[in-house]
């Protein structure tokens, strides 16, 4: 029997395209079900939560102005890592949430298939959700689907890694950019997912991600003046109602709360869905003279 310790993984947040530790300094002990610590996952401030929102805003423009097919090509990158890196990720589900092997690898094949749909949706938005409106007298009038801006995202904590990812990739493809807040026993998947996005093509700070209870984050992110949308799952009554009203001085930004359960985040009908995607975008709308 070896008589070495084992190095137990200190888990960091994800900002603006590093790995900061908490300004708090906090940690909290995640163990699998027979009480053995898998890692010490970061316990994400307030203070952090305001340094992400700023982070995801100036990354915004980048992000937002880059083509639909480069968006598209990104999300597909993100994939190949996800793909690549499926092993980990399916002994990390297992040790996390007690999974079945066959449970976690559906989940994590589920995951990265989600990334490929929405993908496919970068470049087909405006043609689904925009379009071009009759109107009286010479002009062309378009309607297009447009980033709102910067999403607070608050994931399930199950299905842990289906429902992350699901959340975060949908919020992407219009071009918006991200804080996600990742409930404590869902972490481990995230900070995996952030260890890949930072060497993937998408740019530093349009994702962020921050770990630990979320109850501490509902009024920063959910009020934040540059936070435009609010999108949520596996939120409790109360903390719905906190979000609400803490995103209450704002008509600019709405709290959308999806009640899906784990078979309605397997179910494309209902988790990659256009219409889904609809409430992630604004609408904004072209006039254009016309030669008669």
């Amino acid at each position: 029997m070896s008589d070495r310790l084992d190095i137990i993984k200190t888990c960091k947040l994800f900002i603006g395209g590093k790995s900061p530790r908490s300004e708090s300094g906090r940690t909290i002990p995640l163990s699998d079900s027979g009480g053995r610590v898998l890692a010490r996952i970061a316990h994400a401030s307030r203070k952090d939560a305001r340094d992400a929102v700023d982070a995801a805003s100036a990354a915004l423009g980048a992000w937002r102005d880059s083509t639909a097919y480069l968006r598209g090509q990104v999300l597909y990158r993100w994939s190949e890592m996800l793909q690549s890196r499926r092993g980990e990720l399916v002994e990390t589900l297992q040790a996390t949430t007690s999974m079945r092997v066959a449970a976690a690898r559906k989940e994590v094949d589920a995951s990265i298939d989600r990334v490929v749909t929405m993908a496919g949706w970068c470049d087909k938005l405006d043609q689904l959700l925009g379009c071009r409106n009759p109107v009286a007298g010479p002009y062309h009038n378009h309607t297009l689907a447009r980033a709102r801006g910067v999403v607070a995202v608050f994931a399930p904590s199950s299905p842990a890694l289906l429902g992350l990812v699901t959340l975060t990739a949908a919020a992407l493809v219009p071009g918006n950019t991200l804080v996600v807040s990742v409930p404590t026993e869902a972490a481990l998947g995230a900070v995996l997912l952030s260890e890949m996005l930072a060497v993937s093509d998408v740019p530093p700070g349009a994702v962020n991600i921050l770990t630990g209870p979320r109850e501490e984050l509902l009024e920063p992110l959910g009020g934040h003046g540059a936070v435009h949308l609010v999108l949520g799952s596996g939120l409790a009554k109360g903390e719905r109602t906190t979000l609400r009203h803490a995103a209450a001085d704002s008509i600019l930004r709405p709290v959308i709360c999806l009640d899906l359960d784990e078979a309605g985040f397997h179910d494309d009908a209902q988790a990659a869905s256009p219409w889904l995607l609809e409430g992630l975008v604004d609408f904004k709308t072209i006039w254009h003279p016309a030669a008669i």
